[in-house]
């Protein structure tokens, strides 16, 4: 049987850099291919060739069995390839249907005027050929990330796209619109749509996957029907080596208390919170997306003002008012979003590392470039960050050591908490493990950790107790011992609330 897309001996060569390396991969129609490998395995690469964006140094592409020269977008969304990247690609102010036929806008005869009521009925059209009647009128900035997401895959059906290719589509959903998202998927391959889904998060490669191709350094390592795989073979084809655990953990008796909060509140965001922290203790915060944990972070950190509340650290009461104020008493925040508010990306991984705590290098007048360069060097060789010289500028980067360059920075501030927001989304497999191991080791230092994370898995595998917040408020603490999936859950959506309050299972 002729594949819908068989893409043949690519190979793509940046300066110093062999990027793929006679890579082949096919699509069958109605079929979903996952495409997994670490950061720089050429994921990227291959869908930027197939979508237009990149030309190939060799190779050729068929659809259907034909020659398909593919040399811009243009051409690709002619041959029926529609790309979904992590990073939406719409306007927020303008509407859903507006969004939906961008620069394929019905006219009115021959008139350059826009008919927006045929524009309305094909958006809606669309929308509810994915099973989902979301109003056309609304602008897109009013939508839920699921359905921002939906109107982004209807925006590629609507140019009648035959081979879809999804970018890492669930960085920013929760488990239910995820759910929403696979919904949409199924109904495009009953379609016969092919769908090529890259993915860090292994668990959804088993649930929507029908087959599995594995890059490493440019090279497919293997490829397989999903069936013939698991986890464990995934993650040692993709790092070339055998890992015993995905969450490394630590055995730490915990010590003193290390930080504190009484009654924090900043109404509605985050209601009467209290929790403390002990020395050599993860403490882990789940909920769904708008229960406050985040805005939480940003309490403690001081970029938002308390109502009311009280904080501790290291036993004596602090009341940061702004991050500056924070950082000088000893707290750090790797936010959720590092690209935006954790790094200046234009500037390189020294300055990116010392930025935090420049007054302590400056002598006189000066900043000291000598020390500048020593503890930049000392944290780059001790967080493993990959980066050809001190000097690169971070854009640069893989969203791993991205991660490590935060990371770096608030070390060098000798923060006694850190606040880890979502701090492996986007990030590869095998320097999530490096992440995860870096946590343990700063937190056997006594230093107190806070992890907010959307990945339970990830919660129950490095953190010994976890917090769940609901609708601003921690409706419970549960210890690693007896933390289920099932429990948070059901916590995170208010249903064990009257139960634990009845039982007195609320501990701090």
């Amino acid at each position: 049987m002729v594949p819908l897309l068989h893409m043949r001996g690519i190979t793509k060569r940046y300066p110093g850099v062999l990027a793929l390396d006679s890579v082949d991969f096919d699509l069958r129609a109605g079929e979903v291919h996952c495409l997994v490998g670490e950061n720089g395995a050429g994921k990227s690469t291959l869908m930027k060739i197939l979508s237009g964006a990149e030309g190939r140094d060799s190779g050729e592409i068929l659809i259907d069995g034909l020659p398909a020269p593919i040399s811009s977008p243009m051409e690709a969304q002619h041959l029926g390839i529609g790309i979904i990247y992590q990073d939406f690609k719409l306007v927020p102010s303008l509407s859903v249907a507006e969004n939906i036929l961008l620069g394929h806008e019905p006219r009115i005869g021959r008139t350059p005027l826009v008919d927006r009521k045929m524009m309305r009925r094909v958006s809606a059209g669309v929308l509810g050929q994915l099973g989902e009647p979301i109003d056309v009128q609304l602008p897109v900035e009013s939508l839920s990330m699921a359905h921002r997401q939906i109107v982004e895959v209807a925006r590629v059906i609507s140019r009648k796209a035959r081979i879809v290719a999804m970018d890492e589509p669930s960085a920013s959903l929760t488990e239910k619109e995820l759910t929403k998202l696979f919904d949409v998927i199924r109904i495009l391959k009953r379609e016969g749509v092919g769908v090529i889904y890259i993915s860090h998060r292994l668990e959804e490669i088993f649930e929507i996957g029908d087959r599995v191709t594995v890059l490493r350094d440019g090279r497919v390592i293997h490829s397989c029907p999903i069936s013939e795989a698991d986890k464990r073979s995934l993650i040692r084809w993709m790092v070339g080596r055998e890992s015993e655990s995905e969450f490394p953990k630590l055995a730490l008796q915990p010590g003193e208390e290390v930080f504190r909060v009484e009654e924090l509140s900043r109404r509605p965001a985050v209601q009467e919170v209290s929790f403390s922290i002990r020395r050599k203790e993860i403490f882990g915060l789940a909920g769904l997306v708008g229960a406050g944990r985040s805005e939480l972070a940003r309490l403690i950190f001081g970029a938002d003002r308390r109502d009311g509340g009280r904080i501790f650290l290291e036993g004596r009461e602090i009341s940061p008012r702004s991050p500056r104020e924070a950082i000088d008493l000893g707290i750090g925040l790797l936010t959720e979003d590092r690209n935006r508010y954790g790094l200046i990306m234009q500037m390189n991984v020294k300055e990116n590392i010392t930025l935090a705590n420049l007054r302590s290098l400056v002598r006189g007048l000066f900043i000291d470039r000598k020390y500048e360069k020593q503890i930049s060097t000392r944290f780059v060789d001790q967080l493993r960050i990959k980066t050809p010289s001190l000097l690169q500028r971070v854009e640069f980067l893989s969203g791993g050591n991205r991660q490590k360059v935060v990371l770096a920075r608030w070390l060098f501030t000798q923060s006694k908490l850190l606040i880890f927001d979502e701090p492996t989304a986007g990030i590869d497999v095998g320097v999530k493990y490096e992440i995860y191991q870096i946590i343990n080791e700063l937190a056997a230092q006594g230093i107190g950790i806070i992890v907010i994370s959307s990945q339970l898995p990830e919660l129950l595998g490095i953190c010994d107790r976890i917090g769940v917040m609901c609708e601003g408020r921690l409706v419970g603490i549960l210890h690693r011992e007896e933390a289920t999936r099932e429990k948070i859950m059901l916590l995170a959506t208010g249903g064990l609330r009257e139960e634990m309050a009845a039982s007195g299972e609320r501990r701090q």
